[in-house]
């Protein structure tokens, strides 16, 4: 790993004439000789396609295709950007991605192009990857050499689509220079080398795929795997296969590993590390206990603002420690929130005071959105990075992760976090998958609701919060609703907007436990119609003025 290539072009470049494999999907496997050499055709070709004076941008709607990383490779050495499509997307919202990034070609495979018929993309050429014409297209560019001299470390690479749960998606800027970098850091962090293959899993529209599985294998020359989608059942397979070394994961991806079969010889792999967001200490604990392998959780976005790293002596349930100049405010006042105390029990003492959202009032890689002032100024207030994540910090200096700022309930006057009531959640044997939220209390604030994909026993799950000594208590749901499969995102993580809008006139069948009665019951048309049942709408949290402001 060469720590002066500033540019993800130089490290593109720099695997010229490396024979090494370098790349496989499916049956398919290229050296990183080859892989840099498609990336030099594409970007000739690329050069050739662009308009004269238009921005230089591409769209990218594929799979987990070998096509994805050396289109990227490609914008690198050809100075341009891409936008990676979500193909969960549909119709105007999806046409709206592609024109609001001002993409002038877009790449995309067989199997997406349904999702492009009827739509209006004046002035955007589509390539179509796996055809004949495809070929033919690239073919006179088959003699390209990669050249890395003109990118400098300022050049757009990414507009990274953020998920978008309360509007249109924002699209995150992410240079050159910002990307080579985090490749190198995560590299140097996590003890990668050229022997090293990275299994990518995640969708590469994502931030996580590319920014901390696919840059830091570029960084250190490793291998890079690739599965066309997340599968659960294929993962230990791919592992083997492949000799996968490192992976990431985001949202419930381990929980849904952890839910396949288990084998006497599952600690038969060659992993090493894991490394994402969102698994939760008792599943990490699970997944290190069945593979052998440590997941390392850290807290990052696609756009950059701010970071946290694990380290050695990091307690558990905190994500790690904080770095001169991230901070724990109060969204109102904009005053720091006091050290978060807990209990023997590792129970929050003072949620009520300690949870606020994290700011970095140092330097911040944030690099904006593209052509959104108005999310730019949300995130940028005071001369500081707003991160819209909720978190509350320790004497010691230790981050705990509470949830998205959407995500905070306020139960008879006190603040909770979803997230620190979902890792309880997490334990109870009948729970495949937990979501907490928020759903209006009838007279003000908030009730705690839960749903879980698994089973239920209502006196069984009585017992089990009794038993718990961090379950506060405030923090017991009054209602559980129960499906047989979370309903989740593109990028795995749960869709808690789309249960936040359902509440608990849904589908599924529905526990409560009313207020003085002893355990759960299930609940019936009469009790849905009753005072005591929230009715349909917005938190009441967002209406008492509790959510960050903004200006």
């Amino acid at each position: 790993m060469d720590s002066r290539r500033r540019t993800v072009a130089e490290l593109v470049a720099d695997r010229w004439d490396d024979h090494r494999p370098g790349l496989w999907c499916e049956d398919r496997a290229l050296t990183h000789h080859e892989v840099a050499a498609g990336a030099a055709a594409r970007a000739a070709l690329l050069a050739d396609l662009l308009p004269p004076g238009a921005e230089p941008h591409l769209g990218v709607l594929l799979d987990n295709t070998p096509e994805y990383p050396l289109w990227i490779a490609a914008a690198a050495l050809a100075r341009a950007a891409v936008a990676g499509i979500n193909p969960t997307r549909r119709g105007p919202e999806l046409a709206r991605d592609i024109l609001h990034t001002e993409c002038r070609v877009l790449i995309t495979e067989p199997a997406h192009l349904p999702l492009l018929k009827g739509l209006d993309l004046p002035g955007v050429r589509i390539l179509l990857t796996g055809s004949e014409e495809y070929d033919a297209t690239l073919a006179p560019y088959a003699d390209a050499r990669p050249d890395a001299s003109r990118a400098t470390p300022r050049d757009r690479l990414l507009l990274c689509f953020t998920s978008g749960s309360t509007g249109a998606p924002k699209a995150a800027i992410c240079t050159q220079g910002r990307l080579a970098a985090a490749g190198r850091s995560l590299a140097g962090q996590f003890g990668v080398g050229p022997d090293d293959v990275h299994y990518i899993c995640m969708p590469m529209f994502h931030g996580n795929a590319v920014i901390a599985d696919w840059a830091p294998a570029l960084a250190a020359g490793a291998g890079v795997a690739l599965r066309r989608r997340f599968s659960a059942s294929g993962f230990l397979a791919d592992v083997r296969r492949y000799g996968a070394t490192y992976f990431t994961y985001v949202g419930r991806a381990v929980q849904y590993i952890l839910a396949t079969e288990e084998c006497d010889d599952d600690r038969e792999n060659p992993l090493r590390l894991g490394f994402g967001t969102e698994a939760g200490a008792a599943d990490a604990a699970a997944f290190e206990r069945r593979f052998g392998v440590r997941l390392v959780e850290g807290y990052g976005s696609s756009e950059g603002g701010a970071a946290v790293q694990w380290s050695p002596g990091t307690p558990a349930g905190a994500v790690g420690r904080a770095v001169p100049g991230l901070v724990v405010l109060d969204p109102e006042t904009g005053q720091e929130r006091p050290p978060a105390r807990f209990d023997s029990g590792g129970r929050l003492l003072n949620g009520d005071e300690a949870i606020g959202e994290l700011v970095n009032r140092g330097p911040s890689p944030f690099e904006g959105y593209w052509r959104n002032p108005g999310a730019e100024a949300e995130r940028r207030r005071d001369g500081a990075y707003w991160t819209g994540d909720l978190f509350c910090r320790d004497a010691d200096g230790y981050l705990y992760f509470a949830g998205r700022a959407d995500d905070r309930l306020r139960v008879d006057g006190e603040n909770l976090a979803a997230a620190m009531i979902e890792n309880i959640l997490a334990r109870y044997e009948g729970a495949d998958s937990v979501a907490v939220y928020a759903v209006p209390d009838p007279v003000t604030g908030d009730q705690v609701m839960a749903t879980i994909a698994g089973t239920f026993d209502p006196l069984g799950f009585t017992e089990f919060l009794l038993a718990q000594p961090d379950l506060g208590t405030k923090m017991a749901p009054r209602f559980v609703r129960i499906m047989q499969c979370m309903p989740v995102t593109a990028t795995n993580k749960i869709h808690r907007a789309l249960l936040r809008r359902e509440g608990v006139r849904c589908p599924d069948p529905v526990w409560w436990r009313p207020p003085g009665e002893p355990t759960y019951r299930r609940m019936t048309p009469e009790d849905a119609e009753g005072p005591l049942v929230p009715t349909r709408g917005p938190s009441q949290v967002r209406r008492q003025g509790l959510e960050p402001r903004t200006r």
